[in-house]
């Protein structure tokens, strides 16, 4: 097998079981390599120290499959896939969804891979080099080891720009799923745009998150802000909310959202098509106040790089959030920005409400559900993070 040799001193992460190796860590490469190769990582002074997947025009220059000598191969990869799916069979009772994510990249030992689950059908995003190296044999275990009618492919997010890889989508096994598939959750129906909407279709890392809003939305007038297709607006309906103002920059996903609610059968929200921010600065300006606030923007910083700028976004959001909340109001805000830490959200957020002139309490921390595990070598993995946050009265 060829060979990634690291610089002295620079395989401390990977004795820590840190799945990434970075380009500035490596000294050489032994023998010729295609993108997404298999490769020993080695220390400078020889020692075997994982297999993984090559990456030449990524920062993150190789990901690792394992931590001991062997092949990877189709009977690797079925036998990974199998076991992340059987791991699932447990944390979700099947009342609750019919959909659930079955594999979470790294945290289940196959960096770069996300597959997730909509009836019959799996959709899945491969974001890595070794992962598109691997593509038939990954889709044909997920179909054979799920038994799925359809594996459709959604490799379109930015991050595989970073690997230097094109985009993908279409249909991998199977026949094309019939269009549109619908998810069922907690008694709601949500209809799912699986080839163009966002992530794999829909933010099924917000599941119990959703089910927490619609318990705190009896009677109060709410506001749900980054609302795609209605995940938290339609909570908060269906838990009682006095009024809901729902906003997003898409109009093709308001139509969807409010097509979820026909469905449903539920109220219809007030569906406003606009830029978050501006529209938060007009109902500041027009003296609108809410009692409870979403808000679940899409990712700020897709590396650290962009922290800084994400947190002024961040800042500017929450600062706004704070001053329509009437006394006693609830703010629901997450961050998706695996670049910026658990603390460094709650910092953020804190000066917002101390520069807003309020007091507020944390009375919850939130997080994905259980079918997005995060593996204790990989905190990057850790990349949704919410407070709950009452305001004084």
């Amino acid at each position: 097998m060829k060979k990634l040799i690291l610089k002295p001193g620079r395989e401390k992460s990977l004795k820590r079981r840190h799945p990434w190796v970075f380009s500035g860590a490596v000294a050489r490469i032994e023998g010729e390599l295609d993108v997404g190769d298999t490769i020993e990582v080695r220390s400078a002074d020889g020692e075997f120290l994982a297999v993984a997947a090559y990456s030449p025009h990524s920062q993150i220059r190789a990901r690792v499959w394992d931590w001991k000598e062997r092949a990877v191969d189709s009977a690797f990869f079925n036998e990974r896939i199998k076991r992340s799916v059987e791991q699932r069979r447990t944390v979700l009772d099947a009342d609750a969804s019919d959909a659930m994510r079955l594999i979470h990249g790294e945290s289940d030992g196959l960096p770069g891979i996300i597959a997730d689950r909509y009836g019959d059908t799996v959709v899945v995003q491969l974001a890595s080099a070794g992962a598109e190296r691997w593509r038939d044999e990954i889709s044909e275990s997920l179909q054979q080891v799920t038994g799925a009618v359809s594996v459709w492919e959604r490799s379109d997010a930015e991050v595989r720009q970073l690997e230097g890889l094109p985009p993908r989508t279409g249909l991998l096994r199977g026949s094309v799923p019939a269009a549109p598939l619908v998810l069922s959750e907690h008694g709601l129906l949500f209809q799912i745009e699986f080839e163009g909407g966002h992530k794999t279709g829909f933010y099924l890392d917000q599941r119990d998150n959703r089910l927490k809003v619609r318990a705190l939305a009896a009677g109060r007038d709410a506001l749900d802000c980054f609302c795609y297709s209605g995940g938290f607006a339609l909570n908060m309906l269906a838990g009682g909310a006095k009024s809901v103002t729902a906003v997003d920059s898409s109009a093709d996903a308001l139509a969807q959202a409010q097509h979820n609610a026909e469905m449903n059968g539920l109220p219809q929200a007030e569906w406003m098509e606009a830029d978050v921010f501006q529209a938060l600065r007009r109902f500041r300006d027009q003296r609108r106040d809410f009692d409870l606030i979403v808000l679940d923007p899409p990712k700020f910083a897709p590396t650290v790089s962009y922290v800084e700028k994400a947190a002024r976004a961040y800042k500017d959001i929450n600062l706004l959030a704070f001053k329509l909340l009437r006394r006693g109001g609830v703010l629901v805000t997450f961050s998706c920005s695996g670049g910026v830490s658990a603390d460094l959200f709650q910092k953020i957020v804190a000066g917002s409400a101390l520069d807003a002139g309020v007091q507020a309490q944390i009375i919850e921390r939130l997080g994905p559900g259980a079918d997005h595990p995060v593996a204790l070598n990989f905190p990057e993995g850790e990349y949704l993070k919410g407070l709950i946050c009452r305001v004084s009265l």
